[in-house]
């Protein structure tokens, strides 16, 4: 007697491709935690990554998680722990690979450098015999991306700089555009990407990357990181790669604005400086946004715009 498999299951035991991550084989409903360890300090000691692999039992896009790629910058790390922690990471179709703490030797120092003094997001794509850092995102580059099809690379502002919820995506890609949309952000920004960064060096393999930027280095806000959970869950949701109504059916459905240009305004002016809007802001032209002060109280100088302007970090 012929057993016949229906043909749901048969097309879907056609699917399970064979995936192999860091030499290990990743089956359909799996889950593994790999270390990426291919790099070593000067004493010996092996830099492991740990590297979380989701599979489901259906094949479909595969989406990284991407964080502290900078060291001190705790907000991204928070959301990939909080979207880990909850188990939303785990698809119904695809795979999903989280890297909460792509610098984990930074996080540990609380520095946005790589151990060797590198910033490892202007070391892409690497080298074999580089420093450090290079080698580390050869690696990266070779062991990783390659199995990916799309990225949320999350970031914050550095330096004790303080950025509003954004996407940064490069321009002329209406794919990115779409998908930047979806994450719902409160800012979309235009911005090119940086010489030798990741989302560079991904993209010029052909893969979609949305750089995530909200808070500050070095510290946690709470409606960042809900921002971050909800975007990535909405481009999960949009993917196929789980249904998330439920998680979603309350979100609120702000209107999503688009940066096209964006300036740093400089003060003129050295003093203690106090702020009077809210990040995020939308400026009129002539408005006061702060003022500069010496701590004697003989000055204070007004900060204006001269056109209206969104205050995005």
């Amino acid at each position: 007697m012929l057993n016949v498999m229906p043909d749901l299951e048969q097309n879907k035991m056609i699917q399970r491709k064979k995936i192999v991550i860091l030499g290990e084989q990743i089956n359909a409903g799996q889950k593994r935690i790999l270390n990426l360890d291919i790099a070593r300090l000067h004493t010996h000691t092996k830099v492991e990554i740990p590297v979380i692999v989701e599979r489901a039992r259906e094949d479909g896009p595969v989406l990284l998680l991407n964080a502290g790629i900078h060291g001190n910058e705790l907000n991204g790390v928070e959301i990939v722990r909080e979207l880990l922690a909850r188990k939303y990471t785990k698809p119904e179709k695809g795979m999903v690979i989280s890297i909460p703490t792509l610098n984990v030797f930074g996080f540990l120092n609380q520095t946005r450098e790589f151990p060797d003094g590198k910033d490892l997001n202007r070391s892409f794509p690497g080298s074999k015999k580089g420093s450090l850092a290079s080698i580390f995102a050869y690696h990266m580059m070779k062991e990783i991306v390659p199995h990916i099809d799309y990225c949320i690379d999350f970031h914050t502002g550095g330096a004790q700089r303080f950025n509003t919820s954004q996407i940064r995506i490069s321009k002329k890609d209406n794919d990115l555009l779409e998908l930047a949309k979806v994450f719902h952000p409160r800012f979309i920004v235009f911005a090119n990407e940086r010489e030798k960064s990741f989302r560079q060096a991904a993209t010029a393999l052909g893969k979609k990357v949305l750089l995530f930027e909200g808070g500050k280095s070095l510290d946690f806000k709470q409606r960042v990181t809900q921002r971050g959970v909800n975007g990535t869950l909405r481009v999960m949701h949009h993917l196929g790669m789980r249904d998330f109504s439920k998680e979603l059916e309350n979100g609120k459905a702000n209107g999503v604005i688009e940066i096209h240009k964006s300036t740093w305004l400089r003060a003129k002016h050295g003093g203690l400086y106090r702020f009077f809007v809210k990040d995020g802001s939308k400026v009129e032209k002539g408005d006061v946004i702060g003022v500069i002060s010496d701590p004697y109280g003989k000055f204070e100088y007004k900060i204006k715009f001269r056109r209206m302007v969104h205050i995005i970090g």
